[in-house]
């Protein structure tokens, strides 16, 4: 792939994003911090809900984390769902989106996929910059386990990338598939262990829920991010493996496909 036509198209979506607007990159930052004051107003203050991991009392050196905690902690698990959802809702027209690049013959169609998740990718460093600061006037320190997270976050960057190959030609041919992704993709939100570690699950239902392909980056940011602890290895080594295998398949699927989407354009 062609690395430098990538980084332009990156650097060019970004700003295209926030151009005309009064406060510009600002809402990088603003967007994710409304909806996790929103989040906490809700399942911290109203509903009570307070997290029941182990590591999140040991980290917070109490009988169960404070409101404050609570909120570090579901931010740690919003910003990873955000990475995904922001790219897989996209899916579907990232093809229809950008029709003219299909008639251009020299025009590499499977970078666009890459360039979305560039483009997240940013958004995705802007929360994190914020979490850590909250992380750091909250609990008073930042893990050096967190130098980590990119170890975490590459298996599920393939896995993104992957289903993201696999919708957007999915996407030029049936264009249903919209429709039915959004609330896919919020029930995916509600069925991870972003409100809930999943330690508090029954034993029979914890496999099921880590079925979820968000599970798994949930628990292993939040162990290196916030609890200060090594992700579940052998966990991150089967992750990888699927992520490179739904990577290639999807990456084969878009080629085969492509040759298809001049005729339905």
């Amino acid at each position: 792939m062609n690395a430098t036509l990538i980084i332009s198209l990156i650097r060019r979506e970004i700003a295209g994003r926030y151009r005309g607007s009064l406060l510009g990159i600002l809402w990088s930052m603003l967007t994710p911090l409304f909806m996790l004051a929103v989040y906490t107003f809700v399942f911290g203050i109203v509903l009570r809900t307070r997290w029941a991991g182990e590591g999140a009392r040991a980290v917070a050196g109490a009988a169960e984390p404070s409101t404050a905690e609570f909120a570090v902690i579901l931010f740690a698990g919003l910003i990873v769902f955000q990475l995904f959802a922001e790219v897989i809702n996209r899916a579907p027209t990232l093809i229809l989106s950008n029709a003219n690049y299909v008639t251009k013959v020299v025009f590499p169609l499977e970078i666009l996929p890459v360039v979305a998740l560039g483009s997240a990718l940013f958004h995705t460093g802007v929360s994190l910059l914020v979490l850590l600061v909250f992380r750091l006037a909250v609990f008073g320190v930042i893990p050096a386990t967190a130098l980590l997270l990119p170890v975490v976050l590459a298996p599920f960057c393939l896995v993104i990338l992957g289903l993201t190959w696999f919708i957007a030609a999915l996407g030029v041919y049936y264009r249903d598939i919209n429709q039915v992704l959004g609330t896919l993709v919020t029930a995916l939100l509600f069925l991870s262990p972003i409100f809930f570690p999943l330690s508090a699950l029954p034993e029979w239902l914890r496999p099921w829920v880590a079925l979820n392909p968000i599970s798994f980056p949930v628990e292993a940011t939040r162990a290196v991010l916030i609890f200060g602890t090594l992700p579940d290895l052998a966990g991150l080594a089967a992750y990888t493996a699927i992520g490179l295998v739904i990577a290639t398949l999807g990456y084969a699927w878009f080629q085969k496909t492509r040759k298809g989407f001049a005729d339905v354009l």
